[in-house]
This record gives structure tokens, C-alpha cells and sequence, in this order.
């Protein structure tokens, strides 16, 4: 992770930053705002659907 974000999960918010791991359980609802200029890497097991997704 480079930068700030707000990771979001099942209703907890927390700040995240460099340096950090997030795991995700399956099924837990979740989103991440950046809150300065961010990048980081996504690993998805079992993989990614893009029909999984819904974007506001």
C-alpha cells in the first residue's frame, strides 16, 4: 500500500496506510476510499468476478 485510504468492512472503519495487509473474509461486505493519492495490490482467492461487484 502507497498513501491513505478508509478501508470499510461489515460496518467498521478503520484508516489504512503503507505497509499494510487487509484480509477480507468471503462474503464480507467492503470498499476502500482513498483519502490522499493511493495504489495498492489486490490478491482475490477464490478469483475476482466483475459480476460480484456493485459500484455507487
Amino acid at each position: 500500500t502507497e498513501g491513505r485510504g478508509l478501508m470499510e468492512m461489515d460496518g467498521v472503519e478503520r484508516e489504512v496506510g503503507p505497509g499494510d495487509a487487509i484480509l477480507i473474509p468471503a462474503g464480507a461486505w467492503h470498499q476502500i476510499r482513498a483519502i490522499e493519492p493511493m495504489s495498492f495490490l489486490c490478491c482475490c482467492s477464490p478469483p475476482y468476478s466483475h459480476e460480484d461487484t456493485f459500484f455507487q
